[in-house]
């Protein structure tokens, strides 16, 4: 529970609003105890009453007035009535009963309009509250290190993300919005029980528990009951469905009257417990009405006696009843409200388990930023080793590239080719060793100055809903659009982009099924031209499309690349050999490095690789 109350703190930022609904609870709560008080007057007013044998006439409006000021103790808090008010009361008791009416129906309209009042407030404080901590969560779960997201499961954080915040306003609400009503109504309707006799009030809060322990116990037998007659259906199905789905076996194997026993022993233990859950269930009415019947019968003849003896006003006793049963109804709820607090509390948990990952290193403002790359790019004895892994990616990996110099690495799968480009941008930080932009360690670097430098095209090409205009200025809406029409031009995206109706404001679908796979990827490529980076990273970047759209892409690709540092894995061999230098890993070291020419002539895997994984270009 520590950690539901850690976030239901966050509520208190709107603390005003709290305090104002909490307020209106009060008044809302007031408005219906003196409501119930209100009643009594109207009923002493129409009936007659009997004092010392003696039937008298109903009471005025004026004649109670002037009764409550010689009787000033008469009320929990001591009224004196001006006698100025008194005198404008009605001495009609038919008049008096509607003056009374009317001034419950406008009390009615108050307490009405702070009940909503409260809600209004509370509801507003709990979704604010809910929207910055989800707000929060999603800006942590952007800042966590690639490998908590890509190896572990990304449907459990956004879960995490949504649906435990979601629940936590869910508990919230229970607190500061249900809990706060229903209990502010069950003390109010006490209270005035109280007022109109206290003994039998007494009485009933000693016994009343007592149906309520009977119900929850019997309940409680249901519940356990029922779940164990569920988790025996749930072997029954598995029963089945295994029957079903092995009845070629069941057949041949003759096996049929074993399934039979094992079916038939299954399903008499899910009658057995069915049937001990609808007799528990079954009990519930009768014991309930039967310690319901003692309970009302004795305090039925508590007032009996009081009211023979004239000790109660059986109207008086009456009213007790009903707010007694108010109380109750307004109290009822508690129990599930409590529940939906331990969910929440439960979602809480879930929800700080992801908020304690450590979100990656260099994201703290205060580092410095890195100066645009002008010089080299190294890797100095790098080691890298993905959770879990039996052995490293990278062993010792050293190798220095020139700025401007177009670098491929080949290699077969698991070689470490991806894991090379992904330690440049900071996705992965390496377990021993440095990655080097101009010869400084870029771990002494705000991430955030080293990835603006680098722009990458994989072979999964992402698009987010939305129009074509948003993925190509994706992360900075202030491109103009001429910037936004000179990347297009250069990723020969404006071939088919001008042929949409509506151009650049044209709407993609989700994840840019609207588009072939070449557009999406030129879509990518406007995306990096227009980010104009100084370091370009290419990672099978046309290896899913048609000829047509490769020749395209590699154009634009060659002309874009043109004085920037570029890192290329590739399966096409008409990539690799334009490349100034290949880089041949295996097993997570360099094997051999050179131009296509001398690694054909010396390197038996560039030759193995050349003849079977990397394609021909014609």
């Amino acid at each position: 529970m520590n950690t539901y109350w850690h976030y239901a703190k966050e509520m208190l930022v709107d603390r005003w609003l709290l305090i104002a609904a909490l307020s209106l609870s009060l008044v809302a709560s007031a408005g219906l105890g003196v409501g119930l008080a209100g009643v009594a007057p109207i009923l002493e007013t129409m009936l007659p009453r009997t004092e010392n044998g003696v039937v008298t006439s109903p009471q005025s409006l004026r004649e109670r007035a002037e009764i409550l000021n010689e009787r000033a103790d008469a009320w929990i808090v001591p009224v004196q009535i001006p006698q100025g008010v008194i005198n404008t009361l009605p001495t009609d008791p038919f008049k008096g009963v509607l003056v009374i009416m009317g001034a419950l129906g406008v009390l009615t309209v108050i307490s009405s309009a702070a009940t909503f009042g409260h809600q209004y407030m509370a509801l507003t404080a709990v979704y604010r509250a809910s929207q910055r901590i989800r707000d929060r969560a999603f800006a942590h779960v952007l800042n966590l290190p690639l490998r908590v997201v890509v190896m572990g499961d990304s449907a459990d954080i956004s879960r995490r993300v949504v649906d435990e915040t979601e629940r936590l306003a869910e508990g919230f609400t229970a607190l500061v919005s249900r809990a706060a009503s229903q209990i502010g109504k069950g003390a109010a309707s006490l209270l005035v029980a109280i007022y109109f006799d206290w003994r039998i009030t007494f009485v009933s809060l000693v016994i009343g528990p007592v149906l309520w322990i009977v119900i929850r116990t019997l309940s409680r037998r249901v519940r356990k009951a029922r779940k164990r007659a569920f988790r025996g259906q749930a072997q029954l199905l598995s029963r089945t469905g295994n029957a079903l789905r092995g009845m070629r076996v069941v057949k041949v194997q003759t096996a049929e009257g074993y399934e039979r026993d094992l079916f038939a022993e299954t399903n008499e233990g899910v009658i057995q417990q069915m049937f001990r859950a609808r007799t528990a269930r079954a009990l519930t009415a009768p014991v309930s009405e039967l310690v319901s019947f003692f309970v009302v019968g004795a305090l039925a003849a508590l007032a009996a006696k009081g009211i023979i003896e004239q000790q109660i006003d059986p109207t008086r006793f009456l009213l007790v009843l009903v707010c007694l049963g108010l109380a109750g109804a307004s109290l009822r709820p508690l129990t599930g409200i409590t529940n939906e607090i331990q969910a929440a509390a439960a979602a809480s948990e879930r929800l700080a388990e992801l908020m304690a990952i450590e979100e990656e290193p260099g994201l703290d403002l205060r580092l410095p930023e890195l100066p645009r790359h002008r010089s080299s790019v190294a890797f100095e004895n790098i080691t890298f080793s993905y959770d879990g892994a039996e052995r490293p990616a990278l062993i010792d990996f050293s190798l220095e590239i020139a700025h401007g110099e177009r670098v491929a690495f080949v290699g077969p799968n698991g070689s470490g080719k991806t894991t090379v480009l992904s330690l440049v941008p900071r996705l992965f930080a390496p377990t021993a060793g440095r990655v080097l932009i101009d010869g400084q360690d870029i771990a002494e670097f705000n991430v955030t100055s080293l990835r603006k430098q680098i722009g990458a095209v994989t072979q999964e090409t992402v698009i987010f809903p939305g129009t074509i205009r948003s993925n190509i200025a994706y992360g900075n809406d202030q491109h103009d659009e001429a910037a936004i029409r000179f990347a297009i031009e250069r990723a020969h995206a404006d071939e088919f982009i001008d042929r949409f109706e509506q151009g650049l404001g044209t709407v993609v679908g989700e994840q840019g099924l609207t588009l072939s796979g070449g557009q999406r990827q030129r879509l990518s490529i406007a995306r990096v031209i227009l980010r104009d980076p100084a370091i370009l990273i290419l990672d099978e970047a046309t290896s899913m499309i048609d000829a047509d759209s490769e020749a395209k892409i590699a154009d634009a690709l060659n002309e874009f690349s043109a004085g920037r540092t570029t890192l290329i894995v590739a399966h096409r061999l008409s990539t690799v050999v334009n490349a100034d230098r290949i880089v041949v890993l295996d097993a997570g070291r360099i094997v051999d490095q050179g131009t296509h020419g001398e690694l054909l002539a010396r390197c038996d895997i560039y030759r193995t690789l050349a003849r079977t994984q990397l394609v021909g270009s014609g």
